[in-house]
């Protein structure tokens, strides 16, 4: 699976790593991402989302509800 965040849309960054000599060879930057797994009280189930820290932490304060609903929003699947 692509390192993506399903609410955010995090992606990886791309730069260089640049050595003592100043030799550039290419290198990611990758998000945190985390694996969750929420209690969905409107269809009573559990999801398993794979979130960024930060999209964590918007979950915590907009409810998994609302997180869910901009997750479908962008397009994907839950």
């Amino acid at each position: 699976m692509s390192a993506h965040c399903m609410l955010t849309g995090a992606r990886p960054g791309f730069g260089n790593r640049i050595s003592h000599s100043h030799r550039r060879t290419s290198r990611r930057f990758d998000p945190n991402l985390q694996t969750k797994r929420y209690w969905l009280p409107g269809e009573g189930r559990y999801v398993r989302l794979r979130l960024s820290a930060r999209a964590v932490r918007t979950v915590d304060a907009i409810g998994v509800e609302a997180a869910v609903a901009r997750i479908r929003a962008r397009g994907v699947r839950v």
